[in-house]
């Protein structure tokens, strides 16, 4: 699986695979999100906020937990 770089105030890279949203925040944390559907990924990376629509997405909505 690969991490997309994406310019963001709070995210590193950003990444999916098999339903499973991954996100690497600059703080250095990495996170995985369950059940995540592929549009969702889709609509966050061209979102023009991604700590935004992370937010308001997924957040909140899928179970996580920490990986990295």
């Amino acid at each position: 699986m690969n991490m997309t770089p994406v310019s963001s105030s709070n995210i590193a890279s950003i990444g999916y695979e098999n339903g499973t949203l991954y996100v690497a925040f600059n703080h250095g944390g990495v996170y995985a999100y369950s059940g995540v559907p592929e549009s969702v990924y889709r609509d966050l990376m061209s979102a023009s906020s991604h700590g935004s629509y992370l937010a308001s997405h997924v957040k909140g909505v899928y179970p996580y937990r920490r990986i990295g």
